[in-house]
């Protein structure tokens, strides 16, 4: 009776099965330890930024890393720590913090397979910080720092497709341009309700409690931006109106192009 022929070890489907493996594991690493800074070195001139936009300083690696960025004068800096891809989706989960001196913005992005993406956040804006911004833009400046309760966003093919979100301020001084002087007002806390209308995003303004609308804004997909301000804010901000208007009476509006190409 002979003996039978002793069968190898490394047969081809586990050679196929091994080199699999490690490719898997080589790619795996390759993402953990490619040093951001290198790669956005590589990268970088490739990729167009705004004017107002400028990278200074990328740090960590591709999964877990940080970059100091300025945007219009003000130094931000970016955190991100990337999750476990989803095979079944085709997605990728990122961790993302932003935060400047004062004010900061905590989240998580969702990027999926094809060209779509979701933003979950909430965080703190610090109005101070951004004073001469808005002194120079002839916007009325408040007191105090804005809650971001909650910011959803998402978008597809290169599109924004949807944008909610609400923000709170807890009241107080406020200050806007009057030609030459300055008007003050002492205001009751407000709220800003963010959502996707048909034709775009609009931005509610109303006192908290209150029974409407203060102002609003409409940015519109083609770019264009449309603001009406109500009488209701007229007298939230104790100015002098004629007595026959009613607190929903549009007192102010005006259209024009916010973004050329739309958003």
């Amino acid at each position: 009776m002979s003996d039978a022929a002793p069968k190898s070890f490394l047969r081809p489907g586990k050679v196929v099965l091994l080199v699999l493996l490690a490719a898997l594991v080589y790619l795996f690493a390759l993402i953990v330890l490619v040093p951001a800074g290198w790669l956005w070195h590589q990268a970088s001139a490739q990729v167009p930024l705004p004017r107002q936009v400028q990278v200074n300083q990328v740090s960590g690696t591709v999964w877990d890393g940080a970059a100091g960025v300025v945007v219009a004068g003000y130094p931000v800096r970016f955190d991100w720590q990337l999750g476990w891809p989803s095979v079944t989706e085709l997605s990728l989960p990122l961790a993302l913090s932003v935060a400047t001196s004062q004010s900061s913005l905590q989240g998580n992005v969702t990027v999926a397979w094809p060209m779509s993406g979701e933003l979950n956040a909430r965080g703190t804006v610090a109005v101070a910080e951004f004073e001469d911004l808005i002194r120079q833009s002839g916007g009325a400046m408040i007191k105090g720092d804005v809650s971001i309760d909650r910011l959803n966003i998402a978008w597809a093919d290169q599109k924004l497709s949807r944008a909610e979100g609400i923000g709170k301020w807890a009241g107080g001084a406020v200050s806007w341009p009057m030609g030459n002087q300055t008007g003050q007002a002492v205001f009751p806390p407000m709220q800003a309700i963010m959502d996707t209308t048909a034709g775009g995003v609009e931005v509610t303004v109303s006192e908290q409690g209150g029974e409407g609308p203060a102002a609003d804004a409409n940015l519109l997909w083609n770019g264009m931006m449309e603001v009406r301000v109500y009488k209701r804010m007229v007298d939230l901000a104790g100015q002098p109106w004629p007595d026959s208007a009613q607190p929903s009476d549009i007192v102010f509006r005006v259209r024009q192009p916010l973004l050329p190409g739309g958003l």
